[in-house]
């Protein structure tokens, strides 16, 4: 199977937050010319019990995610008929079994938070622990209109270690290329405290020296995945500051910002840095979590 082939993945659950995924998740998928699959999981087995055989009575749970499925899948069509569209019903953890398909997916795209979660909450639990897991890019909508239209023609990139970051900025790229947007690559750097304790012009040249730094790396960081894309629009970026707390802030004007989250070969548990958790809960626009593997 080619990558081409692969699915575009989107969790469904009939909440406002997973119908907005639907959506974006149809236009990620016409975008790239990718199939795409609508994925409901439940374990309602484990608390209305199976049916016994020859009961023409189903559980109603189960009829829940039928009707889920299906008027999903009719919002999907309506909105773009020619994206190849299939459906899956899992009676299964949501978690288990989103992970488990996107061992085969272009990439998994689900809400900000999902049916039943508490409003109070940033972001539900289901989302954030794909996100930390997954071993496919993961892309959580949310964010204000504009940033879910692609009304700002910008993708912003997160540039992290050129060693470690590579995945992150080659979806980036892709991305951008495919929206016909401006790829905004954003290095953070920061000067450490006992470097910048000094008062004017010798306080200049520490902090001269992280922000060149910062440039050198984020060239590095782009050079191979710019190296097939010569007519993208590319503007680079060095801010000082907390990474976390700078992407946030150029959020507001992008339409999807790309950040990379390290995997580690037999770690268990969630493997999602400061920054993409910071992202998850705050950014203005879709966020895609993309894994880099050791």
């Amino acid at each position: 199977m080619t990558t081409t082939e692969l699915p575009l993945l989107v969790g469904v659950d009939g909440s406002d937050g997973s119908l907005t995924a639907v959506d974006w998740a149809v236009d990620e998928a016409a975008r790239h010319g990718v199939p795409l699959r609508l994925v409901y999981a439940s374990l309602w087995e484990r608390y209305e019990g199976i049916t016994l055989s020859g009961d023409l009575k189903r559980p109603s749970e189960q009829v829940l995610s039928e009707h889920i499925v299906a008027s999903a899948a009719e919002r999907a069509r309506r909105r773009e008929p020619d994206v190849k569209l299939s459906t899956a019903v899992h009676t299964s953890d949501p978690v288990d079994a989103l992970l488990r398909a996107a061992d085969h997916a272009f990439a998994l795209v689900t809400g900000s938070r999902g049916r039943g979660e508490l409003k109070g909450l940033l972001l539900g639990s289901v989302s954030l622990a794909v996100a930390a897991r997954a071993h496919c890019p993961v892309i959580v909508v949310r964010g204000d209109r504009t940033g879910l239209t692609g009304g700002h023609d910008r993708v912003l990139l997160g540039a992290g270690e050129p060693a470690s970051g590579s995945a992150a900025a080659r979806f980036a790229v892709r991305e951008a290329e495919v929206r016909g947007a401006t790829l905004d690559a954003v290095r953070a750097w920061r000067c450490p405290v006992h470097e910048s304790a000094d008062t004017g012009a010798l306080a200049q040249e520490p902090a001269r020296h992280h922000e060149e730094r910062a440039l050198t790396q984020l060239d590095e960081l782009l050079g191979g995945p710019l190296a097939d894309h010569p007519g993208l629009r590319v503007r680079r970026t060095t801010v000082e500051g907390p990474a976390r707390k700078v992407l946030v802030r150029h959020s507001a004007a992008a339409d999807l910002v790309v950040v990379g989250a390290r995997r580690r070969q037999g770690h268990i548990g969630l493997q999602l840095g400061r920054v993409a958790h910071t992202l998850l809960h705050h950014a203005e626009c879709p966020v895609a979590v993309v894994p880099q593997h050791d």
